[in-house]
C-alpha cells in the first residue's frame, strides 16, 4: 500500500493529511496560528512557526506510515523573498496588507491601465502579489538589492523539502499580474523592472523533485485551482463550479474568451489551470453578507441564529424581486438593506435574503458562466437547501448540482502527482452528487 502526505496550507487552518491509494484519509492533523507583525506593525502569517510544523508534522507522519510521496496546496497572493544563502529577507506580506496609493499610481502610470486586461487581475492592492516584489524594490531597496529567488508559497513549502527552486504555473496565475494571459508568457514589467530572473524557472504542476528521505515531492499549487482538479479529472462535458463560503467564487475552467474590461470593473479574473489554460472567475463576497444580515434578523425577531437557519423551503412563498439597480454587485456588496420588520415572521425575511442573495449570486456568476448548462455548487450555501431550491428556480434552463468533495484541495494536490505514488486508478466515486 502507498501513502501521501499531503499539506494544506490555508490563510486561518493549517491541515496535513496522509490518503492511501484509494483516496481514503489515514491520518491528519490541524492547527493555526496566532498572526505575526511585519516591520509595518501589520498582521502577517508566522512563517517560522509555519516552517516548523510542516517540518514537525512531516516527522509525524512518517513514523506512522511509509510515504512514497509529499505535496502541497496553499493559498496565494504571497511571495517569499530569499538571499544568496537561501535565507527570508522578509515577513510573508500579507495580502490583505493597505497599498501604497502613490505607488499603484506610479505602477499604472508607467505600464498603463491594459496591465489589468491583459493580466486577468483586476486593481487588488497587495493581492496583485507581483506588486508586492514592485513594492520592495522601491520601498526598501537595500533588501530588494539582497534579493536572489522569489517564491511562491506552495513552491516555498516544497523548498524546504528540496533545496530546489521552482515556480508552478498555477501560482503565477493567481491575479498576481505578473502573467499575460494574451501572450502566454510574463507580462512585461516584469522583465523591465529587472524581477523576472529573480522567479525561479516554471515547471509542471506533476512534476516531482528528489526530496528528503528519496521521496518525490511535489513543488505545489495553488488551492483554488488544486480544487478544481478532481472535477477534471472526474468530468468530461463542461461545467461551471459555484464554490460556496465567505466567497462565492464561479469557476469557469472551460472558457475560451479573454476578460473584458467590464468583466474586470465587476470582480472578474482569471486563474490558470495545471495545464495552463484559462480560468474564468467571478467573486462574490456572500458569505459575509449573508452572516450580516442573519444577525440582524436574529436580534430584531429575537430569536436564535440557528433558527433563523433552520428555516425550511416554502414553495408558497411569494417575495419581492431585487432590484438590482440598487445594489453593486462587487465586494462588499453595497446597497440599499431592507427593513427585516417589514416581514410576518424571521422566516419569510430569511426567504427574502436568500432570494437577494440568490439574484446577486446569478448576477455575479452571468459574468463568467457563458453557454454550460452543467452547474456544481460546494461549501456552505450548497448545503443550504433554501438557497439551493431558489437557486434552481432562477436558473431553470441550467442543471443544478449539489457537490461534495472532502478535502478537494488536498485530494488536487495528491491527484496532480498520482503517477508518482500511486500505481492504481483514481478512484471513481470521490464525488458525491446531488440534485433535488
Amino acid at each position: 500500500m502507498s501513502f501521501i502526505l499531503i499539506y494544506d496550507i490555508g490563510k486561518t487552518n493549517k491541515k496535513a493529511f496522509v490518503f492511501d491509494q484509494e483516496y481514503r484519509i489515514k491520518w491528519q492533523k490541524s492547527t493555526h496560528f496566532e498572526e505575526a507583525l511585519d516591520e509595518d506593525g501589520d498582521p502577517c502569517e508566522d512563517l517560522h512557526a509555519l516552517e516548523q510544523w510542516v517540518k514537525s508534522t512531516y516527522e509525524d507522519a512518517r513514523t506512522l506510515y511509509p510515504l512514497k510521496a509529499v505535496n502541497f496546496c496553499t493559498y496565494g497572493a504571497s511571495l517569499v523573498f530569499l538571499d544568496g544563502n537561501h535565507k527570508v529577507l522578509t515577513p510573508l506580506y500579507n495580502y490583505l496588507k493597505s497599498y501604497p496609493q502613490d505607488l499603484q499610481e506610479r505602477f499604472y502610470a508607467q505600464y498603463g491601465n491594459e496591465v489589468a486586461a491583459s493580466t486577468a487581475s483586476p486593481v487588488l492592492g497587495s493581492l496583485n502579489s507581483g506588486l508586492l516584489a514592485y513594492r520592495l524594490k522601491y520601498e526598501k531597496p537595500k533588501v530588494f538589492a539582497f534579493v536572489r529567488k522569489i517564491l511562491h508559497l506552495p513552491n516555498y513549502m516544497s523548498f524546504l523539502f528540496t533545496q530546489k527552486a521552482c515556480t508552478d504555473i498555477t501560482s503565477v496565475g493567481c491575479h498576481t499580474k505578473l502573467w499575460d494571459f494574451k501572450k502566454g508568457d510574463y507580462h512585461k514589467w516584469v522583465e523591465e523592472e529587472g524581477i523576472r530572473h529573480l522567479l525561479p524557472a516554471l515547471h509542471p504542476a506533476s512534476e516531482v523533485k528528489k526530496g528528503v528521505d528519496g521521496l518525490a515531492i511535489g513543488i505545489g499549487l495553488h488551492d483554488s485551482s488544486s480544487a478544481l482538479l478532481p472535477y477534471l479529472r472526474t468530468f468530461k462535458d463542461p461545467f461551471v463550479l459555484i464554490s460556496t463560503g465567505t466567497w462565492n467564487i464561479t469557476f469557469n475552467p472551460f472558457t475560451t474568451s479573454i476578460l473584458t474590461e467590464e468583466e474586470l470593473e465587476n470582480d472578474c479574473l482569471c486563474y490558470l489551470r495545471i495545464d495552463q489554460k484559462p480560468i474564468k472567475a467571478a467573486r462574490l463576497l456572500a458569505g459575509i453578507f449573508h452572516d450580516e444580515e442573519v444577525d440582524k434578523i436574529s436580534m430584531l425577531y429575537e430569536v436564535s441564529r440557528e433558527e433563523v437557519l433552520a428555516t425550511g423551503f416554502d414553495p408558497d412563498w411569494e417575495g419581492e424581486e431585487l432590484d438590482l439597480n440598487d445594489f453593486v454587485v462587487r465586494n462588499p456588496i453595497q446597497g440599499k438593506g431592507r427593513n427585516w420588520l417589514e416581514f410576518m415572521s424571521y422566516k419569510e425575511a430569511y426567504h427574502q435574503l436568500i432570494s437577494d442573495l440568490v439574484a446577486l449570486q446569478v448576477k455575479s456568476s452571468s459574468w463568467v458562466i457563458e453557454d454550460i448548462p452543467k452547474i456544481f455548487v460546494d461549501g456552505g450555501f450548497g448545503k443550504n437547501h433554501l438557497f439551493m431550491q431558489m437557486l434552481r428556480k432562477a436558473l431553470p434552463d441550467r442543471e443544478v448540482w449539489t457537490v461534495e468533495v472532502p478535502q478537494a484541495s488536498a485530494i488536487g494536490a495528491a491527484m496532480v502527482i498520482h503517477e508518482h505514488w500511486n500505481e492504481g486508478g483514481i478512484p471513481a466515486k470521490l464525488i458525491t452528487l446531488t440534485e433535488g
